[in-house]
């Protein structure tokens, strides 16, 4: 059976930090896809978090007249006045959280936000709590950052969620950043009001930590349980707190590129410098586009997450349905984070024997043509990851197959 290849070792000259961010699995499975694709193979992609939705018309069309009217220049590096403004309004609108303009900042998607925070923040040593699984960049901008990933494991039993007490006794002295991700890639898991609340009570005990909330999920939840981000859980910590968000996935706009964030000022300021250096400003229509979705009509947001509901309900039934899996209903985000428990020491129809969850997702990609992604690249095992933000029909077509290669085990 053909395997995903493995990064030969780099050449003399180029820099450990470079060593140190080697793409994940799920990078490595999506290039095999590809590949077979290319040879003509009819693949199912489970791998990447991206909405199969279109952007609102209403947010092509303001990229559109900015062009029209000129708005092609260099922008500021902390993104455009229109566009900070939306934000603004977005974070008092939604979470009651009234950030003042030097309070805010745009970047070229979230992720960049978050390398430079890190970048600005980190000293050699300094360390980072992760509560896993999580999503993998977490951990490689860290180290790339000269810090110290301390991962917290939130195991199935806890709901993928971080406990209190587990916060607790992971911080120490060296540490400098807490990072939160709810609703979680790639578990899906959603923390109460309350909940969020006791995690802020903890970083109350430590001042010297400060804490990023990647909320790039936070319109994607299927419970009815109250949310809140960790600013407004518990407002003491605002000077202590960024609150990440952007328009991917919200509003299907993964490929304009923007993110932004609001926090204290001189932690604004700073990411700022950071950001300036590596690219400066943000695309100019790109930001009004996102202006756009961001003032413009949210009916369509609560209308895409009931379908979203609906898809994970599917896969998820399907999915309990194939021997030896066994997967959790998750409350949020578009992805499911089945235990394989059951499959590992058996033997496929083509011969491999799985004894690991990449072993699995190697296996079903070249027998089964399914792509998905190995918990191993998130930090817990035997688990996949699949995104269910594709058509009912792709989901359907995938869940088939991936019965079919579960009952061929023996």
């Amino acid at each position: 059976m053909a395997h995903c290849q493995q990064e030969a070792p780099l050449r003399p000259g180029f820099s450990q930090r470079l060593e140190r961010s080697r793409p994940s699995a799920t990078v490595a499975m999506s290039v095999r896809a590809r590949a077979l694709r290319a040879q003509g193979k009819d693949v199912v992609s489970f791998t990447i978090g991206e909405p199969d939705f279109a952007t609102p018309p209403h947010a092509i069309e303001a990229a559109h007249q900015a062009a029209l009217r000129g708005e092609t220049k260099y922008t500021p590096h902390d993104g455009t006045p229109a566009l900070k403004a939306a934000v603004r309004r977005q974070f008092l609108r939604d979470h009651g959280l009234d950030y003042a303009p030097d309070e805010v900042m745009v970047g070229n998607g979230a992720k960049q936000i978050l390398y430079a925070a890190m970048e600005a923040t980190l000293d050699e040593g300094d360390e980072v709590v992760i509560p896993v699984p999580c999503w993998n960049a977490y951990q490689l901008i860290v180290e790339s950052a000269g810090g110290v990933p301390v991962t917290v494991p939130c195991p199935q039993n806890n709901n993928f969620r971080l406990r209190p007490e587990d916060l607790d006794a992971a911080i120490t002295p060296r540490t400098k950043w807490v990072l939160l991700n709810y609703p979680n890639n790639p578990t899906g898991a959603v923390i109460s009001r309350a909940e969020m609340a006791e995690l802020g009570a903890v970083l109350l005990r430590h001042p010297h930590v400060w804490a990023l909330c990647d909320d790039m999920y936070e319109h994607l939840i299927y419970t009815d349980t109250p949310y809140a981000t960790l600013a407004e859980a518990e407002p003491r910590l605002r000077e202590r707190v960024m609150t990440l968000s952007g328009v991917s996935k919200t509003y299907a706009m993964t490929g304009w590129r923007i993110g932004f964030a609001g926090g204290p000022k001189e932690l604004i300021k700073a990411t700022v410098r950071m950001h300036g250096l590596a690219s400066a400003g943000v695309s100019s229509i790109g930001q009004a586009a996102a202006a756009a979705a961001l003032d413009g009509p949210q009916e369509l947001v609560a209308e895409r997450a009931e379908i979203y509901r609906r898809r994970r309900d599917f896969v998820v039934d399907a999915l309990n349905t194939c021997p030896g899996i066994s997967c959790h209903r998750p409350e949020g985000a578009f992805y499911v984070y089945p235990n394989i428990a059951g499959c590992l020491g058996k033997t496929t129809a083509g011969g491999t024997r799985i004894d690991s969850d990449d072993d699995f997702a190697r296996a079903v990609l070249e027998e089964q043509l399914v792509a998905l992604s190995p918990g191993s690249s998130f930090g817990l095992s035997p688990y996949l990851r699949l995104s269910y933000a594709t058509d009912d029909a792709t989901l359907a077509k995938g869940m088939e197959r991936m019965r079919a290669f579960t009952q061929s085990l023996r």
